[in-house]
């Protein structure tokens, strides 16, 4: 039976996750980060609370397949809020290579990622309930036997993505997600209260074996117990 999701309403949830990558960080390992303004925020200041990152690896939960440069970018979101602002750049930064064929980008990250031991993941969550590129009615939920696959997105931007399954997300040792806005406030209690299903694919990931956390803002919180 899966654990219930330990929920925490903060009044700053980037903050939050800032000090537990800076955590993390420290103690070395391996980090997930994912994309958009809310984790960058928490980028920006995991950097000023401990700027040497060497002894971790990086990798994305998922990327849009553009250039590095472009702004769509999750790992230019990165560059620019963490790994621009870092004195010791990490041991290992696994970028997922938007630039090249989805098939072809997905299939390196599936390689790469054998026998890697995942101990810090970011996650967020769609307005639809997606998590990482893992959308609603997607028939790469059901992908079992990769780590990484490529398919078509199911919100703006449209451009194809290559994002992890569920299996590589759920094997991570600590499943973190950061979520704020009230335009999430119905996905976070349909991912963290309602029926785990593929309607609501963040829901799956409460499959691991490890407790998922989710750290909100009170206006993300603003649904929950609202069923």
């Amino acid at each position: 039976m899966p654990q219930p999701p330990d929920l925490q309403v903060v009044a700053d949830p980037a903050a939050e996750v800032a000090r537990l990558l800076a955590e993390q960080a420290r103690r070395g390992g391996s980090i997930v980060l994912t994309g958009g303004s809310t984790p960058g925020r928490a980028y920006e200041q995991a950097a000023a609370l401990e700027p040497d990152w060497n002894a971790v690896e990086l990798w994305w939960g998922d990327e849009r397949c553009v250039p590095p440069e472009d702004e769509r970018s999750n790992y230019r979101v990165a560059k620019e809020t963490l790994l621009d602002r870092l004195a010791a750049q990490p041991r290992a930064v696994h970028r997922i290579q938007g630039e090249l064929q989805p098939a072809d980008a997905a299939g390196e990250l599936d390689r790469a990622l054998e026998g890697v031991q995942l101990d810090l993941l970011l996650l967020g969550l769609g307005p639809d309930g997606h998590v990482a590129s893992l959308f609603p009615g997607s028939p790469q939920l059901d992908v079992e036997d990769r780590r990484a696959v490529s398919g078509p997105a199911g919100l703006e931007p449209f451009v194809e993505r290559v994002t992890m399954t569920l299996p590589a997300l759920r094997s991570a040792r600590r499943i973190v997600f950061l979520v704020t806005g009230v335009e999430k406030a119905e996905a976070v209690a349909r991912a963290f209260e309602g029926d785990i299903n593929p309607g609501v694919p963040a829901s799956l990931v409460r499959l691991a074996p490890v407790r998922v956390e989710a750290f909100l803002d009170e206006a993300a919180a603003s649904r929950l117990g609202a069923g």
